[in-house]
Formats: C-alpha cells, structure tokens, sequence
C-alpha cells in the first residue's frame, strides 16, 4: 500500500509548486495518519494504516523544534517564503491548532517576517470557530473543495462523518468569502470497479456554482503529481486544466492558479 509519511514534526524546507520555499509543520503522528478525510489520491496512503503510536505532538514541541529550524535557517541566510501546515493527516484536528498557530505567527514574526503563513486544510472543522478563528489569522487558509456534488466528493474524499455533505461544507465556506484560497484536486480513473471524473462539464458547472457562492481570493486547482494509494487513478493533462481554468475564471472572475 502506498504510505509516504513525514517522520518528523517539522520537515523541510521543500519546494512547493503552489507556495515557493517551504517549511513544513506536521500535527500529525511522526508514524500514523489521522485524518477525517481518506482521499483516494492521499501521498500518506489510506487511514487504514493506522493512527501510529507517537500520538499528537505537544504544543510546546511544535514551537520548540519551529523555533530552532527557524533560527538555524536564519543564521545560514536560508530564503523562506512560508510556513505550511500540512503532513500525516489534517491539522486542525490537533487539540491545539488554535493555540499552535499563534505560537508560529509569532515566530515567523520574529524570524522571517515576509514569509507567510498557510495551513492546507481539508474543510471538515468549519463547524469548530476555534479553527476558524485560526484559519482567519493565517495568511493563506487554503480550503480543500474537489467537487460540490455529494456522490461525486464522497466518492473522491471518502469523508469519515456521515454527516458531511457537498452543500454543507459550501455554506461554512462562504463564511470565508475572501478570506479564503479553495483548491480542487481534479483527477479520473477507476475504484472498487467504479468510473472517478470530476472534470466533466456537469461537475465544473456545479463547482463553479460553489466558487461563485464561496467567493475566495483565489482558486487553485491541480492534478496528480505522484503515487496514490488508490492504483487506477489517472493524472489530468495541464492543456485542459489550463482550460478548466479559464472557464472558471471567465465565469466568476476569480484568479485560478493551476499547478
């Protein structure tokens, strides 16, 4: 099975093909996955991995271990353009995501201060305003959407809450409204014997429907770009993301960033 994890909670920096040179921070286990989502595209592999033994790290390791990648960055004159949240899982799960992300906006502060700040956040704890508080404070709150329509996105993103809904997570979205990035993973293929497409003109319509109501900053859609746990998935071809994009863009006038 495919199981790429992040050993540490601080790794990096990576280039990123959507946010430049970046410092990872991962709020995940150091050798499990836990996640509300169990994307069938995840680099991390299926939840059926296990959440791992290590547990959530603390707060006060988070900013320990931050703090001195940071300072050893800034003393060899590393370039840092942000700090992204991201790793085994979904971060604002962490117990103290709220907390943790006053820790790092104090020392991007006080060691890169022209760097941003970005979480990668799969949208399934809107409904907790501790993490929307957070999410607010940060640079770039980059909000998972890869299709508004519920067969198609459980299909895709596997949500664990069966409560989780399409239209659910487009109305906490609007709460957003600019203050928000949304970024679509598009992608075809095949699972447990069943077509996967959300790039037809149906599912694009419905999307841009849902970017219309959102109304972010920015839309950022992409493809794969590695492995994936589920094998029959196939990678979209930049030509017609490239005219995704420009679809979505003439229809509701938001900047798309593909990549």
């Amino acid at each position: 099975m495919q199981r790429v994890l992040f050993h540490s909670t601080i790794f990096g920096p990576i280039r990123s093909r959507r946010l430049g040179t970046s410092l990872g921070v991962n709020l995940s286990p150091n050798d499990g996955k836990i996640c509300s989502f169990d994307c069938l595209y995840c680099e991390a592999g299926f939840n059926a991995q296990g959440p791992g033994t290590t547990g959530f790290p603390k707060r006060e390791e988070v900013g320990r271990l931050l703090e001195e990648k940071l300072l050893a960055m800034a003393e060899a004159g590393e370039p840092l353009d942000v700090i992204t949240f991201s790793g085994n899982g979904e971060p604002t799960l962490h117990p103290d995501f709220e907390e943790i992300i006053g820790d790092t906006l104090a020392l991007r502060d006080r060691y890169y201060p022209s760097a941003k700040v970005s979480v990668l956040s799969n949208s399934t704890r809107l409904g907790d305003e501790k993490v929307c508080d957070a999410l607010r404070r940060v640079d770039n709150n980059i909000l998972k959407l890869d299709s508004a329509l519920d067969p198609t996105i459980r299909q895709i993103d596997r949500p664990t809450s069966p409560q989780f809904t399409a239209e659910r997570v487009i109305s906490q979205l609007e709460k957003f409204g600019k203050d928000c990035i949304i970024q679509t993973m598009f992608l075809r293929g095949e699972f447990d014997g069943k077509t996967i497409d959300n790039t037809t003109p149906e599912e694009v319509a419905a999307l841009i429907e849902a970017y219309r109501r959102i109304g972010p900053r920015e839309i950022m859609i992409y493809s794969i770009d590695r492995k994936t746990p589920a094998e029959n998935l196939q990678k979209v071809p930049s030509e017609q993301l490239a005219r995704i994009a420009s679809e979505i863009t003439e229809a509701t006038g938001i900047p798309v960033l593909t990549a």
